[in-house]
């Protein structure tokens, strides 16, 4: 927003960031009374303000003569958001995209067509010229024509049962070669083929649904009242809780729409150019799934603040949600690759090896296949160093051999440490060189390079052992004695 010194101002005197700010009507201040004329005209002036994402920027107040005047600049200002361009843009990249596709694919069938006039043209040609032949022949024939207008009337009936036999037996022949294909296993095939297709198309809308939900029952009311004079939640929560949900409600709208154009020109199915579409802009999944551990745990930390938790409750009571609280549509993203992986490896099974799209659409399912294995590796890595983490951070002296990131989480679980003086056989083992007297509970934590002892004092914390409470697991020996002395 540049304002300037005056109308004929050749430079701006300054400007101010309209990025995630947010304009909304005020009431005249109270200091505006009633007492003069000029005091009068200033109360009938309309109030509008403009309260800014970023700290260290005071609030921006204006001022207008005109009602209109103000809800268009109010308007205006909510709509100035480079961030919604950009999404725009990126709809409109790919609407244009798929437009120059069927602009490539017309382009071939034109020519296609221009192939197939241009022999028939040419068949055309030889049939006149065939045409011309019988007429020729006809006309020698013509005097002989006579002897069959007095053809005996029972070789006309023989003719004429003849006839209707023929058309019998070949509309006979033609019933049993449809129903031998409508029993045949390539049509079963197609048919589960078409089915597997119905069924994408009534999943892709339910998920489109779901995002729909999350996106205009929670992202967009919770984003508002963050900028709210006494917010519940900030922006960067927001932010962390749901990521780029919106981004992929616009990504699934854009496929769907496809998806349904297709089934428009139903029987013929062609789907792979979808999925080229689709794959480039799947990555944007890989964010969101790296994220939701992290934003399920943000959204349990958000809820211990009441006047939160009162919000959410009310807009999980929506009739659109039936019932199903934000968690759950947080996690249905994340069952979406695994789907298509599954629809694709279903719908390949139905379709032919010398199928037009098998080997896109085998493509797309290899593509995916390799997208989710990094996102499953993503998850448990980030997941391990999250469950050392917080491992480490239950220890009162913490444990540096934690931060390690190749150190991968086993098992945890609470085992009873023998005295070293009762058992002989282990006096010599470095567990014997702590001198118990009597049986000791102890916290055990299970890694793959490293064994942790912990005790737990009266108070919940757990300590590490002093003496041998971080055993190396390498090179070690693992004796299990099943003798009942």
């Amino acid at each position: 927003l540049f304002y300037f010194e005056g109308e004929q101002s050749a430079r701006p005197a300054g400007m101010y960031m309209l990025e995630g700010c947010n304009c909304e009507r005020v009431p005249a201040p109270k200091g505006c009374a009633a007492g003069s004329a000029k005091d009068a005209a200033l109360d009938k002036q309309h109030y509008f303000t403009v309260l800014f994402g970023h700290e260290g920027q005071k609030p921006l107040e204006l001022r207008c003569e005109d009602e209109a005047d103000g809800d268009e600049w109010v308007e205006a200002i909510h709509q100035a958001s480079y961030s919604d361009i950009l999404i725009e843009r990126e709809v409109l990249m790919q609407k244009y995209i798929h437009l120059v596709q069927i602009v490539e694919t017309e382009k071939v069938a034109a020519n296609q067509l221009r192939h197939q006039l241009e022999d028939q043209d040419t068949e055309i040609e030889r049939l006149k010229s065939e045409i011309v032949a019988l007429n020729k022949t006809k006309e020698k024939m013509r005097p002989y024509q006579g002897n069959q207008e007095d053809e005996d009337p029972d070789i006309k009936k023989i003719k004429k049962v003849q006839s209707f036999m023929r058309g019998w037996l070949c509309r006979r022949k033609w019933k049993t070669i449809v129903q031998d294909y409508i029993c045949s296993p390539h049509a079963e095939s197609m048919r589960k083929r078409n089915q597997i297709v119905f069924n994408m198309v009534e999943a892709e809308s339910e998920y489109v649904h779901q995002l729909y939900v999350l996106v205009n029952c929670f992202l967009r009311p919770l984003r508002m009242a963050a900028s709210s004079k006494k917010p519940p939640i900030s922006h960067d929560d927001v932010s962390s809780i749901f990521l780029n949900s919106e981004t992929i409600m616009f990504l699934h709208e854009i496929f769907h729409q496809g998806l349904k154009a297709r089934i428009a020109n139903w029987p013929t199915l062609i789907l792979a150019d979808l999925f080229d579409i689709l794959l480039p802009m799947l990555n944007i999944y890989q964010e969101f799934v790296r994220n939701h551990q992290y934003s399920l745990q943000v959204l349990a930390n958000c809820k211990q603040n009441r006047d939160f938790d009162k919000l959410l409750k009310q807009y999980e009571a929506n009739p659109a949600c039936e019932g199903r609280m934000l968690e759950t549509f947080l996690t249905y993203p994340m069952f979406q690759i695994p789907r298509y992986i599954i629809t694709l490896h279903e719908l390949l099974a139905h379709t032919p090896h010398e199928h037009v799209e098998r080997k896109s659409l085998e493509f797309a399912k290899s593509k995916l296949e390799e997208l989710s294995r990094v996102m499953h590796d993503e998850v448990s890595d980030t997941e391990n160093i999250r469950k050392n983490l917080a491992i480490e951070r239950t220890i009162v002296e913490g444990c540096d051999i934690l931060l390690d990131t190749s150190q991968t989480f086993i098992r945890q679980g609470s085992l009873i440490q023998v005295p070293s003086v009762e058992r002989g056989k282990l006096s010599k083992v470095r567990l014997g060189s702590l001198s118990l007297k009597k049986e000791g509970e102890r916290q055990c934590f299970l890694f793959t390079k490293h064994f942790l002892i912990c005790t737990r004092s009266s108070g919940g914390k757990l300590h590490l052992l002093k003496t041998g409470g971080v055993l190396s697991l390498i090179e070690c020996t693992l004796v299990e004695e099943t003798e009942a002395s």
